[in-house]
This record gives C-alpha cells, structure tokens and sequence, in this order.
C-alpha cells in the first residue's frame, strides 16, 4: 500500500474539524462578539493547528521529531475539542449532535499519527519481495520437514508392524513346538511307564538282549533325554626334551633339499605324531637353523 492511502483520510478529517471548529466558533461567539472576532477567534484555533501540523511534517520529511511541536499540535486539538464540546453543552436543541462530532479534532490528530508511524515503517518494493521470498522459503522448507516427518512416521509404524507380527508368528510357532513336544515326552513317558510294554518289547528283543540268568531278560529302557557321560581324555604322551627336538626338527628340515621352510617343517613334525608347543617348536628351529 502507498502512502497515499493514509494521508488522504488524514488530511479529509483535519479539513472537516477545521471548518467545523470555524463554524461553531462563529455561530458561539458571534451572537455575543462581532462576527469579525469571532473570525479570528476561529481562525487563530485552525491555523495555529495548521501550523504545527505542517511544522511537524516537515521535521518528520527530514528524518527529525520535536515532541515540543507534537505537543504544540495536541494542545491546539484539544482547544478545537474543548470548544466543541462547550458549544454542544450550551446548545439549547441538538446537543447529542454536536457532541458526536466533538471528537473529530482529536481524530485528526490520530489519523496523523497513524501516518507517521506508516511513514517510520515502509519499506521499498525491493525490500518487500526480498520479505516474500524469505517467508515463502520458510513456508516451503517447513512444508518439506512436516511431510519428511510424516513419511518417517509412516515408515516407522510399517516397520514396527511387520516386526510386531514377525515376533507374533515366532511366538506361536515356538508355543506350537513346545506344545508338540510337550505331548510327544507325555505319550513317551506314558508308553515307557505302560504295564505291557515292558513284556512286549522284552519279547521282540529278547533274542538280542542278554540275560542276566537263565529264562530272565534284562528290563527294555526307553531313551531318556538327559546329561551324558564325559569321555575321558587320552593321555599326552611324553613330552620331547630341547635336544631331541633339536634333532627331529633338524632331520625333517633337512629331508628335502633345499631345506624345508619353517612352515613345511611344522606340518611335517605334526604329521608325524609328534607334539611341542609352538614356543618351544619355533625356538628349536632357531636353534638349528
């Protein structure tokens, strides 16, 4: 908007209460004082306004204020409202009239004011779309972070539900395996604890099983699901001495020619059935080579 669009009902009201405060001067003062006092009673209230007011465009065309002449200019409103007001009070007939036009003077003032602070304000076209474009880059980058947050919210919830039912199929599919086995070891259990399957299963083994007696067959276990019997280990045999290392890892190092690399030598002296940690085995070979 240009300035224009404050200033015009600026300077429409400041010329509506400088004739109306010129016609109520006149028409209060001039039954009691000649008409040409009250001209100038009238004229001196208008133009001491004007004059400020012009007075204080001016400094305000320049870049300067003078709260002196600001308040030079208020004080001339408020004399124009005064006599207003005192008019409308003394009017014998139309009092409410007069009274609801008292406050044009002031509302001058303000319509003023109003554009001052238009005028303290605007800015050049340059700088308003350079405005426009920034907020409507922000609009637009706000609108790519709300939609980027909303396709990852859609994403995580399409995640958590596939690894929700995921972990709902792997828990009934373990409760079904448990559930089968559960009645697998119980069917077990009951055939194994069954009065005639002891005799019926002694019956078809009892030409493979041995008796401890004669005409007595060993009682037929079923499997049971448990700990095993460790195996024992076997027993290292004894250990080379340094000297007898030295002598076996000389001869398979010298079994070929050239000679075996340490690497060869190794797997060759484990080959053969011998043990030495590797420590020891690396030391006897730097001992003979």
């Amino acid at each position: 908007m240009r300035a224009w669009k404050t200033v015009l009902p600026a300077v429409a009201m400041t010329a509506v209460s400088m004739a109306l405060t010129l016609a109520v001067v006149m028409l209060w003062l001039g039954p009691v004082m000649p008409w040409m006092v009250a001209l100038v009673v009238g004229l001196g209230i208008d133009g001491g306004w004007l004059a400020a007011l012009a007075y204080e465009r001016r400094l305000a065309a320049q870049g300067d204020h003078s709260d002196l002449v600001t308040g030079v200019g208020w004080a001339f409103g408020l004399i124009a409202t005064g006599v207003l007001v005192a008019h409308a009070l003394t009017a014998e007939e139309s009092t409410g009239a007069w009274l609801a036009v008292a406050w044009l003077p002031i509302a001058a003032k303000a319509l003023w004011l109003v554009h001052s602070m238009w005028e303290r304000t605007a800015l050049t076209a340059g700088a308003l779309t350079q405005i426009r474009g920034i907020q409507q880059e922000a609009r637009d980058d706000a609108a790519v972070a709300r939609a980027r947050l909303r396709a990852q919210a859609g994403t995580e919830e399409t995640r958590l539900t596939a690894v929700t039912q995921a972990g709902a199929r792997v828990a009934r599919v373990q409760a079904e395996t448990a559930r089968t086995l559960s009645d697998a070891w119980s069917t077990l259990e009951q055939a194994r604890g069954g009065e005639g399957t002891n005799r019926a299963l002694t019956s078809v083994t009892v030409g493979v099983t041995p008796n401890e007696a004669p005409g007595v067959a060993l009682r037929w276990e079923l499997p049971v699901w448990g700990p095993t019997e460790p195996v024992p280990a076997l027993e290292a045999g004894p250990a080379l001495t340094d000297d007898a290392l030295d002598v076996l890892v000389d001869e398979i190092r010298h079994s070929e020619s050239p000679a075996l690399s340490y690497r060869d030598m190794a797997a060759r002296f484990r080959a053969a059935g011998h043990s030495a940690s590797e420590t020891r085995l690396r030391a006897a070979w730097k001992r003979v080579a």
